[in-house]
């Protein structure tokens, strides 16, 4: 069963000194540990990190490029500082469910969370503030998810397909959701689709 193979690999990994810092295309990732893997689904245990995160209404792609432009204004200096903040990986996109509604909204009029990381370097304290309203800096807490990575192009029928393997795949691993599924994008609209990296991730228990 997995609970074993995560707790074992957990301390053959040594997680009590720290997630190990990534990186993908010379751009900074969400520091993380890998604590289990089956072919294209690994368990990783994700470290506290700064997000800016705008949410948009809509379609999904639709609402993916809205709130990328929104938050790109802002580290391309879109700040009360005019400062430039390093772009990051993976944008990542998440259903908007209020904490009593576990069921995911679906159809026209749907609520997006958009989201890059802040590079490691800043603290709330020392980011600049956005211009924009729309955009909350917040940090996110250290979180186990369970993650199914994927090439070419992300579209709806394919991610249903990504989302339904993963959460066959943590059914039989005994492990469950605590929230909606993310979808994680890790290069730009220019890239080849067979050399694309996306991923789709649940965080677990």
């Amino acid at each position: 069963m997995l609970r074993q193979v995560v707790l074992g690999a957990a301390a053959v990994l040594g997680l009590s000194q720290g997630a190990a810092a990534q990186g993908y295309n010379g751009l900074e990732l969400p520091p993380y540990q890998v604590v289990a893997r089956d072919g294209a689904v690994e368990v990783r245990d994700y470290a506290p990190h700064i997000l800016a995160e705008v949410t948009v209404e809509g379609e999904r792609r639709a609402a993916l490029t809205q709130g990328f432009r929104v938050l790109a204004r802002y580290i391309f200096g879109g700040n009360q500082a005019a400062d430039k903040i390093a772009m990051t990986a993976p944008v990542a996109q998440s259903e908007k469910i209020e904490m009593t509604a576990p069921v995911a909204q679906t159809g026209d009029g749907a609520r997006w969370t958009v989201t890059f990381m802040m590079p490691a370097r800043y603290s709330l304290e020392t980011l600049p503030q956005p211009e924009s309203a729309a955009v909350v800096l917040r940090q996110e807490p250290a979180s186990r998810q369970a993650v199914r990575r994927f090439s070419g192009r992300a579209t709806e029928r394919r991610l249903a397909e990504e989302e339904a393997a993963l959460l066959q795949w943590m059914a039989g691993q005994g492990l469950e959701a605590t929230g909606p599924v993310a979808h994680y994008y890790y290069d730009d609209p220019f890239t080849l689709p067979s050399r694309r990296r996306n991923e789709v991730a649940f965080p677990v228990r």
